[in-house]
């Protein structure tokens, strides 16, 4: 896609003012929520536990989702008065692999906060430090890893069709995009997912004999599906088929819906959880010595 000179094919001002309009509303309801947990963590001392730094892990890798759709919605904006996206080439390469770095990253974390509730309510016994830390950085290298492949020629980053974002491109549909598109599927999707659901199916049955459910044991399995499934069917639909036959507004649709995951999450594993949502109220509230003072 050119980085200058008329609106993008299919879209009018103000389609383009509604996509940044919404963008901005998304990144900012997810940065204000996720920050409230990081918050809520950092000066919490109940919270600092192996099991909160998944959830830790989960609010880093949203707020960068949400931040990469601010600079998202900043490129929307602008791009109505300047006709091109604000920030180049290499821009567009950092965006897209700050992107996908966090996306991943906020996937797998999804699954790892799964796999620690199971090992939580089913095998009663702590989580270790080192166990944690262990996923945790696994987690994360494992997304900067992918991230970094199209940067070194398997797979590519390019503007998304409204070109107010950059993303892994699916519209060349070789090989060299089939072979990356598959093999990532299988270890960054379909295996994230298969932990999240096998995880919370075994601990919902060894709950329920115990006549203790007290977890949400589908929300997470949903948010995925529904949060990133349709990217990973814009993905599959682009390697067997030729995706210019989906319209522009159509394929900005999965990016929409994929930067509500933050918010979703962080309702789901922050202002869900009990002890994260007092953690969060003693954030928020005075200390009581000003209480005192003021009483």
């Amino acid at each position: 896609m050119e980085e200058s000179g008329s609106l993008p094919t299919g879209f009018g001002e103000l389609e383009v003012l509604a996509v940044g309009t919404l963008l901005l509303v998304e990144a900012l309801t997810g940065l204000s929520l996720n920050s409230l947990t990081i918050l809520s963590f950092c000066k919490t001392p109940e919270l600092r536990t192996p099991r909160h730094l998944l959830v830790l892990s989960l609010a880093l890798a949203d707020s960068g989702i949400s931040l990469n759709a601010l600079v998202a919605a900043t490129s929307s904006l602008l791009r109505v008065s300047h006709r091109r996206w604000p920030y180049g080439s290499n821009g567009c390469q950092a965006h897209g692999f700050q992107g996908f770095v966090t996306a991943l990253a906020s996937i797998c974390s999804s699954a790892a906060i799964a796999w620690g509730r199971y090992h939580h309510y089913c095998t009663r016994s702590q989580l270790a430090w080192n166990t944690a830390l262990s996923v945790v950085l696994c987690v994360w290298l494992s997304s900067a890893f992918w991230a970094a492949l199209p940067l070194l020629g398997w797979g590519h980053y390019d503007y998304e069709p409204l070109g107010t974002c950059c993303m892994l491109d699916y519209s060349r549909g070789d090989r060299n995009f089939t072979s990356f598109l598959f093999t990532l599927a299988s270890f960054n999707f379909l295996a994230p997912l298969f932990i999240t659901v096998t995880s919370y199916r075994l601990m919902e049955q060894k709950l329920r004999k115990a006549g203790r459910l007290q977890v949400n044991t589908t929300l997470p399995a949903r948010t995925l599906l529904l949060g990133w499934g349709p990217y990973a069917l814009l993905y599959l639909y682009a390697a067997i088929a030729d995706v210019t036959s989906i319209s522009p507004r159509l394929q900005m649709v999965p990016a929409l819906i994929a930067k509500t995951v933050p918010t979703v999450n962080a309702i789901n594993y922050g202002l869900g959880s009990g002890m994260v949502h007092r953690g969060i109220w003693q954030c928020l509230s005075p200390p009581r010595s000003q209480w005192d003072r003021t009483s």
